[in-house]
């Protein structure tokens, strides 16, 4: 069988003090008739991720509704990522050079992980993203069926998609009962599934990254990692990855600290298995830097993990989320959950997330994030009012209980 990942538990009563009650009630009450079903979500990693952080917080979630929920991991070589990672630019809108053996490689590893799927037994297989896509195409061809509901989930932007690789993808998807989608505009036309649903992500207000932290603990994490507390920091937490601009981040920060002395930068990452490319693209970040001494680098290579991302988040005077293309981008619902005022780039699902001028600001280029930066920094009454706005808006639509409604919501339709 595919890899187990082992998932601590939790209980939604411990979410009834930041939800309410019946919001509690109303999903034990949705989820009673799916009560001993058999869930299984299939991905490609288990840490470094939107989707990894996502299904630590759900599996173990429906399992205290009662659902048999498991999470477990397909198996590759190092090649399959690097040509994963190419069909996820590609499906992005990147050109790329799609090649017969790249896809003779990709087919070949999902036959193989096909072959590994050896329980018929689930009710419903969510299956996210592109690395794992092929593995039911590859079942029914070999056995003629499929066990149970299947469900494609698709995690990014699928709004401009290099056309070579969304037809290879395409029919792969159309062997599926539903897909879930971020926004509606994300459904590429054409696309010939039974059952379509729009599916925003969620965060875990309990988690880690998400919980609570004084202020002296916060110091603490800033001076750990050499920041200095006394001055103004703009932090963007993403993957070294083109898509999230943090070259354009660093030009933006330059253009900010002619008004703002003493400003200082921070990009966090974590660096995910599945996506060979950031070392790259770190490295070209890295030599973008030019040894400034208040730009830092950081990833959870330095140890900065959940926690040290909650407390970064909790010192910015600002944070940015300056994607070129964004599925969603879990971390501007994190950022506003701890009211801070997020610049994002006009794309994707951070237009789903924030309001311009309410709950953050969108913008468009470099000039505009610089602006914004300045902005918000020399208004703290302002910056804390938006912050205010935007966490009470995250209450509101993306916390994990109403992702997982939605989910149910889903289930009712496909069973």
């Amino acid at each position: 069988m595919l890899t187990l990942v082992p998932t601590p538990p939790k209980s939604l009563g411990d979410y009834a003090a930041v939800v309410g009650a019946d919001v509690i009630d109303r999903l034990r009450q949705r989820a009673a008739p799916f009560k001993g079903a058999r869930i299984l979500n299939i991905n490609s990693t288990a840490f470094g991720g939107g989707v990894a952080e996502l299904l630590n917080t759900q599996v173990p979630l429906m399992r205290d509704l009662g659902i048999d929920a498991e999470w477990r991991l397909i198996q590759a070589p190092d090649e399959f990522f690097m040509v994963t990672k190419a069909m996820h630019n590609a499906l992005q809108g990147g050109p790329v050079s799609w090649t017969s053996e790249m896809q003779g490689l990709y087919r070949a590893v999902s036959e193989d992980n096909a072959e590994a799927f050896d329980d018929s037994s689930y009710d419903f297989v969510i299956v996210h993203d592109s690395q794992p896509a092929a593995i039911l195409t590859e079942l029914i061809e070999d056995r003629g069926s499929k066990p149970g509901k299947w469900v494609w989930r698709c995690h990014i932007d699928l709004t401009e998609p290099f056309e070579p690789v969304w037809h290879f993808v395409k029919p792969l998807v159309e062997n599926y009962d539903a897909s879930i989608f971020t926004l509606p505009e994300y459904v590429r036309p054409g696309l010939y599934v039974p059952h379509i649903a729009i599916i925003p992500p969620s965060i875990d207000p309990l988690a880690i990254k998400n919980i609570p932290m004084d202020g002296a603990m916060v110091d603490e994490v800033m001076r750990r990692y050499m920041i200095d507390t006394t001055r103004p920091l703009v932090v963007q937490v993403s993957r070294f990855d083109p898509w999230k601009d943090p070259l354009g981040v660093i030009d933006a920060y330059r253009i900010a600290r002619e008004q703002v002395p003493g400003l200082q930068l921070a990009l966090i990452a974590s660096m995910a298995h599945d996506d060979p490319e950031g070392w790259d693209y770190y490295t070209k970040t890295e030599e973008h830097r030019q040894g400034d001494p208040d730009i830092f680098l950081l990833s959870n290579l330095q140890d900065v993990g959940a926690l040290g991302v909650n407390a970064f988040q909790r010192a910015a005077g600002v944070v940015v989320q300056k994607s070129i293309r964004e599925g969603f981008g879990l971390v501007v619902s994190e950022a506003m959950w701890k009211g801070k005022p997020v610049i994002g780039s006009d794309v994707g699902g951070i237009r789903l997330q924030i309001i311009d001028g309410e709950t953050g600001f969108l913008v468009d280029d470099v000039d505009g994030c610089a602006k914004r930066i300045v902005d918000l920094l020399s208004d703290h009454e302002e910056a804390m009012e938006m912050g205010r706005v935007a966490r009470a808006f995250v209450k509101e639509r993306f916390l994990s209980t109403r992702e997982i409604d939605d989910h149910l919501a889903l289930f009712e339709v496909l069973r």
